[in-house]
C-alpha cells in the first residue's frame, strides 16, 4: 500500500475542498482508511474514518456536520469532502490506512492503529 493524498490548498473560511486519498494496490478496498491533520506545535488528531465495506464512519466532534469521508473501491479512492471550512481547519491532511482486525471499537481515533500513511497536503484556511 502506497498512499497518495492530494487536494489540499488555499481557501477563504466558508469555503470547500475535497482531499483524495489514492493507492494503487489491489488490496486497498480491504482497508479501513482514516484522515489525520496536525497544525504547528499540536498532536496528530483524528478527523474521520471509513470501514473497508464503506458501511461505517466516524467523526471528530470538530468536524462533524462539515465533512463527509467516502470511498470509491472500485478507483481504490477514499475522499474527504470539507465544506463550510474554518481557519482553525487549517494543518497538514493525512491519510492512514491498516487491514489488520482490530480488538477495541475506538481503534479508528488512534495514529498508531494505522500501519501506511501517505505523505500529506496541506489545507489553509485564511479568514
Amino acid at each position: 500500500v502506497q498512499l497518495q493524498a492530494s487536494g489540499g490548498g488555499l481557501v477563504q473560511a466558508g469555503g470547500s475542498l475535497r482531499l483524495v486519498c489514492a493507492d494503487s494496490s489491489r488490496t486497498f478496498s480491504r482497508y479501513g482508511v482514516g484522515w489525520f491533520r496536525q497544525s504547528p506545535g499540536k498532536e496528530r488528531e483524528f478527523v474521520a474514518s471509513i470501514s473497508w465495506s464503506e458501511s461505517i464512519t466516524h467523526y471528530a466532534d470538530s468536524v462533524r456536520g462539515r465533512f463527509t469521508i467516502s470511498r470509491d473501491n472500485a478507483k481504490n479512492t477514499v475522499y474527504l469532502q470539507m465544506n463550510r471550512l474554518k481557519p482553525e481547519d487549517t494543518a497538514v491532511y493525512y491519510c492512514a490506512a491498516d487491514g489488520s482486525v482490530k480488538s477495541y471499537s475506538t481503534w479508528y481515533r488512534e495514529v498508531r492503529e494505522y500501519e501506511h500513511w501517505g505523505q500529506g497536503t496541506l489545507v489553509t484556511v485564511s479568514s
